[in-house]
């Protein structure tokens, strides 16, 4: 039997190692620690990566949504839309600020908010649009775009499963995190540009957007001891600037590794004569997906399934079980089962299986062998 890890970080370490611990001792000998040289670089060549002017890097992808909200003037008693079916830090960051999450559907062909139903649901205190660019494709950014436009609201795009992912716009690609007003990228060590610890970043093309995230992550401070706003403590620390410069070097390939191994499952997917019982994920029309994950739709059994695999050496996961506004901390906003029927559905149905460069064909074979063996084909 073979051992398959979701993620396998160690075979990620062994090619960068002595890279990443050069890096690491540099900054030890050199004894800054907090917003120093490797910060101010990584924060310039992601912005220009991403295709925008100003990156202000912070303690965590979801410091990066709650000071994106706090720098467009969310505050108590707004409104925010995002979507249901996403990690919990982008809702939890606007009950934090005590705004309120305002909920709409998915698509169920990839994931993200819908967009035909993000007007119906604006007020007079909608403030904010938070659309996630879950699993590596981005959200229908140009609907999304030309709605908030119209109403005067803001966009903050969580980019924590997308960076660097882009779609064909008419003006050239649009990568994610440069259409909103900011992007929120994290830097956790399963993203595909994940450091050896906690990290974020902020992206942003307005420059007093960007002077005020400055300054909002170090206690709203204009200069030492002196505070114009009130902010919070969120710096991207040194240590961890020095590790994703490096890995930012390799990450084109990486990401490109990570593209041939989901066609590698569809081409062998499709040669079990498997899709009668699972359904792979779609890239769209002139969408560049990263696949953070391989997420598949399973139409049986598919916790049974998860089983099977974990039994079998396996490792796959559920993102995710319970939608947003289903979860306990929710039960506030007064929500119901049915409600959102498509984020519902699908967290019955998704399993992300191993997706990493370093994954052989070997292991991509064993891993669908075991899928047909459990269904019988």
């Amino acid at each position: 039997m073979q051992k398959i890890p979701l993620l396998d970080l160690n075979a990620q370490y062994e090619f960068i190692k002595e890279e990443v611990n050069t890096a690491v001792m540099k900054v030890l000998q050199k004894q800054q620690f907090i917003l120093g040289e490797n910060v101010k670089e990584l924060e310039r060549a992601i912005a220009e990566k991403s295709g925008v002017k100003h990156g202000i890097g912070v303690a965590s992808g979801s410091d990066a949504l709650l000071l994106s909200l706090m720098a467009v003037g969310v505050d108590e008693g707004d409104e925010v839309i995002t979507t249901p079916f996403t990690f919990f830090a982008t809702a939890g960051s606007i009950a934090r600020l005590k705004a309120k999450p305002i909920f709409v559907d998915i698509n169920m062909s990839d994931f993200n908010m819908r967009a035909t139903d993000i007007e119906s649901v604006i007020t007079d205190r909608t403030k904010a649009i938070i659309p996630v660019h879950l699993y590596g494709q981005m959200a229908e950014m140009d609907k999304i775009r030309n709605i908030a436009d119209t109403h005067g609201i803001a966009v903050i795009e969580d980019v924590a499963q997308a960076i660097f992912a882009y779609y064909e716009g008419k003006d050239g690609n649009a990568t994610a995190g440069s259409i909103g007003e900011t992007g929120c990228i994290s830097f956790f060590p399963s993203k595909n540009l994940g450091g050896y610890g906690d990290g974020g970043m902020i992206i942003t093309n307005n420059e007093n957007l960007a002077e005020l995230l400055r300054q909002l992550r170090v206690h709203g401070s204009v200069s030492q001891y002196y505070h114009k706003y009130i902010g919070i403590n969120s710096r991207l620390d040194e240590l961890q600037a020095a590790i994703l410069r490096v890995k930012l070097k390799y990450i084109d390939k990486w990401i490109e590794g990570r593209r041939k191994k989901a066609e590698i499952y569809r081409n062998l997917i499709k040669e079990k004569k498997l899709n009668e019982f699972i359904e792979c994920p779609k890239e769209k029309d002139g969408f560049y997906h990263t696949y953070h994950q391989f997420t598949i739709k399973v139409k049986k059994d598919r916790d049974a399934l998860m089983r099977y695999l974990s039994e079998n050496g396996v490792s796959c996961r559920v993102y995710y079980p319970l939608p947003l506004h289903l979860q306990e901390s929710f039960e506030y906003l007064g929500y119901k089962e049915g409600q959102f029927p498509n984020a519902e559905k699908a967290s019955k149905e998704v399993l992300s299986l191993p997706v990493y460069p370093e994954l052989s064909l070997e292991q991509q074979e064993y891993i669908v062998s075991k899928i047909g063996d459990f269904y019988g084909t």
